[in-house]
């Protein structure tokens, strides 16, 4: 695990080809049994993710945010097996800087190291620091949503 100034990473080396893993992060269905926070409850009938510009809505609780909510989820960053990243808001708002990085970078054809990022470095409107205490995910929960993505890709389970 690294931590830098307003990011946390987590690492770990999947026996799976980046492919197939891309193939589990890209749709966002998949998102809620990834979560390791446990704040994701559904997808709220998205499509496969393709390109930078597309927005996902995701169905959320959680105590620390008054219960259920929903978020959009702009996509920054998509690079076929290698990259995927959005900006997170509460439905209807713009993004206000925390971002989720996913990088998948192929070790062979069979083994991939995929790097999870969790991003608030660039929160910068003080409504929001007021009303947020960043991080909302620890390291434990990142390092749990790598061992759930583990579990899907090395599963029969996982949604095409």
């Amino acid at each position: 695990m690294t931590e830098t100034e307003g990011k946390l990473t987590v690492d770990r080396v999947f026996d799976a080809p980046a492919k197939e893993i891309f193939n589990v992060l890209s749709n966002p269905e998949n998102h809620a049994g990834l979560d390791g926070s446990g704040m994701v409850k559904s997808d709220e009938k998205s499509d496969r993710i393709t390109g930078v510009g597309q927005v996902f809505t995701m169905n959320m609780f959680s105590e620390k945010m008054g219960g259920d909510y929903r978020t959009e989820n702009h996509v920054v960053g998509y690079d076929v097996n290698k990259l995927l990243a959005w900006k997170t808001a509460p439905a209807g708002q713009e993004p206000a800087g925390w971002q989720w990085v996913w990088e998948l970078d192929a070790d062979s054809q069979e083994s991939t190291k995929v790097t999870l990022t969790y991003d608030w470095s660039h929160v910068t409107d003080k409504d929001v620091l007021r009303m947020i205490t960043f991080p909302v995910v620890d390291e434990h929960e990142l390092e749990t949503s790598l061992e759930k993505l583990s579990g899907m890709v090395a599963g029969p389970h996982h949604t095409n």
